[in-house]
């Protein structure tokens, strides 16, 4: 099975498992992790998911051997993007968990996660520059975002590659673990988001990919509406919790 899911709890982990491609996506693997994530967002049971690639490499972008055989992804405008989930916008949050290389589509597939947990040997870089395949899964959106324009450029147009020090120094990296352990950390991490009030951490996410871009008087309303929205969800009963002594220092709530 080229995806799977494996739940612990709140947690999804959902696993790419093509290691003979070096967990380059296919069609059928783009539709699949599309409605993998479909599951996880319907789901009330799911605050959080991990994106794992199997076998030592995160994802190699799109199959390009499938594509050159005539069975290339899917490329229309609307829809599911052609590695599958990257025109979604999710309500909880995803962490990718980055072994290996995470490149081309790979690259793309990281970066429209959240957080980014990358082992200290991984490898990131646009390496489809070097046979005219674009980015296509919002690379050249959300690279800009992460890194500046300059950066981002640096990396698209040369199309070099990028470790994982690098990529902690200019924001593509958001933590740098050990060889081997990307999964268990991001799991970890998922596991802490999971268990902090969930409504309130949604809406705040919302408000800062709601406010992308936007001039700062909209952006301000955005925020505004989450807030209130949060508010009526029970962060005043936290608040009455935090004065009672609740939660300071780090510990966590029940």
């Amino acid at each position: 099975m080229a995806v799977r899911i494996e739940r612990a709890g709140p947690v999804w982990t959902i696993v790419l498992d093509r290691p003979e491609t070096r967990n380059a996506v296919d069609r059928a693997t783009a539709e699949a992790l599309a409605a993998a994530f479909r599951a996880f967002d319907t789901d009330d049971e799911a605050s959080v998911a991990v994106l794992w690639g199997a076998g030592g490499t995160f994802c190699s972008g799109a199959d390009l051997k499938a594509v050159a055989a005539g069975a290339g992804n899917r490329v229309e405008p609307d829809g599911d993007g052609p590695l599958g989930p990257t025109r979604m916008r999710l309500g909880k949050p995803v962490v990718a968990a980055v072994a290996g290389h995470a490149v081309a589509g790979g690259l793309e597939l990281a970066i429209w996660c959240d957080l980014r947990v990358v082992e200290e040997d991984a490898v990131f870089g646009v390496f489809c520059r070097r046979w005219g395949v674009p980015l296509i899964d919002g690379g050249t959106v959300r690279l800009p975002q992460l890194v500046g324009v300059s950066r981002a450029l640096d990396l698209i147009l040369t199309g070099r590659p990028v470790d994982a020090a690098e990529a902690h120094r200019i924001g593509l990296a958001d933590r740098v673990v050990p060889t081997g352990t990307a999964r268990a950390a991001a799991e970890e991490l998922a596991a802490r988001l999971a268990a902090l009030p969930q409504a309130c951490l949604r809406n705040d996410r919302r408000s800062v990919y709601e406010a992308l871009g936007e001039p700062l008087e909209t952006a301000l309303a955005i925020e505004h509406r989450h807030g209130v929205a949060s508010l009526a969800a029970g962060a005043r009963a936290g608040a009455a919790r935090f004065a009672t002594g609740e939660g300071r220092h780090g510990a966590p709530l029940d």
